[in-house]
């Protein structure tokens, strides 16, 4: 854990409408507000984003004249997820956290309401994504502010030549960068051909089914795309439904194609498969594209973000949000609360994008024409499609629109992935279902 004082200056009296150039209300007010504001921030993957975060925040803290003391946490080991139980047991820590995906529900008692904050947001920018409100808004309250910062997608990137070649699909013309997708026919029937013709060639997608987060959220998507829910909003177990029943068999059937280790993969596998040359196609970040530039660029060049195939259900991709929440006992609500406005300007997200090189996707729909998106290479234009400027897909989530408590054990337990497996191994459908059925009842006790 890193940490970095970026100001050393007392807080004084000043409207928050100023400081945040959002709001009508002031929550900085009174030189009492003031003191030292701590961060625990999500410690970054790409290098040079957390100085993206910094900048942002120190151009609140110079204009306001607030001490503010930032941890940068990483999730390796769960330390994040860690430091965040901690503090919730002991009432103390951080004003500022940084809460992953399923946190804001786990920890909505504890944590700051934030309906004011997102209320004049979301006037000012319009609607964020489905998922983040899922996620974020529990039981019709806003818990927590949508972070810029670590909510990703993890939609496919595919090798141009690759899928040209061995599939014959044309990708550059399905996704032309600067232009919106000509995407009707990629179905989920023409995506498993195609992962079955470049299987064949050598050149599999690499797509895990193990049960950490980039293979779960990559199982989610498919299921979603048929519509197939193993719990409903009222806590119905529904995974013996015909939906589920037609997911699992499609999930089955393209498994047959993914690498024969997939059920081991982990969240570092889907990167190096497609670095070696070896893959076709990952679900991922572009953190995969941004390694390949370093170390292999003539793959690099090959790469190429864009849009998941469409099923019964639509066409669903995988969105994965951060959070920024203050627990209910910080000393200083007022400031975290003008920061968090100031953190989630246009402009601010936009200067956080552009530091993380195009991983970060902010949570508002109308934020997805940054220029970093259409600029940045090679090949120029690779994540123009990345963060869904024409909102022609889904951002959904795998477990959602379950209650969180269930959702949550599904998605670690990496529950589809595991249905996935036993049916490769060549357990029948009804058999799968009905383990299935009694994992959920469990889960359900709990």
């Amino acid at each position: 854990m890193s940490k970095k004082t970026i100001s050393r200056r007392r807080f004084v009296a000043t409207g928050a409408a100023a400081a945040a150039g959002v709001v009508a209300a002031p929550y900085v007010s009174t030189a009492q507000s003031g003191g030292t504001l701590k961060l625990g921030l999500w410690d970054h993957w790409v290098p040079g984003a957390n100085k993206g975060a910094e900048d942002v925040i120190r151009a609140w803290a110079d204009k306001e004249k607030v001490n503010v003391e930032i941890d940068f946490i990483t999730s390796q080991g769960n330390k994040l997820l860690l430091t965040i139980a901690a503090e919730a047991q002991a009432r103390s820590g951080h004003d500022v956290i940084s809460l992953p995906t399923w946190q804001p529900a786990r920890n909505a008692n504890q944590l700051e309401p934030m309906d004011d904050v997102m209320g004049d947001l979301i006037k000012q920018y319009g609607p964020v994504n489905a998922t983040v409100e899922y996620l974020g808004k529990i039981n019709g309250k806003w818990t927590s502010v949508p972070s810029t910062v670590g909510s990703q997608m993890k939609g496919p990137e595919s090798r141009i030549d690759l899928m040209k070649q061995h599939a014959g699909i044309d990708i550059l013309a399905m996704y032309p960068a600067g232009a919106p997708p000509k995407a009707d026919g990629w179905t989920l029937d023409v995506f498993l051909k195609a992962a079955q013709d470049c299987n064949k060639a050598g050149h599999a997608f690499g797509i895990g089914l193990g049960t950490t987060s980039d293979s779960v959220d990559t199982a989610g998507a498919f299921f979603n795309a048929f519509g197939a829910v193993l719990v409903d909003q009222k806590e119905n177990i529904t995974v013996k439904s015909e939906k589920v029943r037609q997911a699992l068999d499609y999930c089955v059937r393209l498994a047959k194609e993914y690498p024969a280790d997939s059920p081991s993969w982990d969240d570092a596998s889907n990167n190096r498969w497609l670095v070696s040359g070896r893959g076709a196609m990952i679900f991922n970040p572009p953190s995969a594209w941004a390694v390949a530039v370093r170390d292999a660029p003539q793959i690099a060049e090959q790469i190429w973000h864009h849009g998941m195939p469409s099923g019964p259900n639509g066409r669903h991709a995988p969105f994965l949000p951060f959070f920024w929440g203050i627990w209910n006992f910080s000393k200083n609500k007022s400031a975290a609360k003008s920061l968090l406005r100031h953190m989630s300007l246009r402009e601010s997200a936009e200067k956080m994008v552009e530091a993380s090189k195009g991983y970060d996707i902010p949570a508002f729909t109308s934020f997805t024409n940054f220029k970093t998106w259409a600029e940045i290479g090679p090949p120029k234009g690779t994540l123009y499609h990345y963060p869904n400027p024409h909102n022609h897909q889904i951002l959904s989530i795998a477990a959602a629109p379950s209650p969180h408590r269930i959702a949550e054990q599904i998605y670690t337990q990496g529950l589809m992935t595991k249905m996935i497996v036993r049916g490769l191994r060549g357990d029948k459908v009804e058999s799968v279902l009905s383990w299935a059925e009694s994992e959920l009842e469990g889960f359900m006790r709990t």
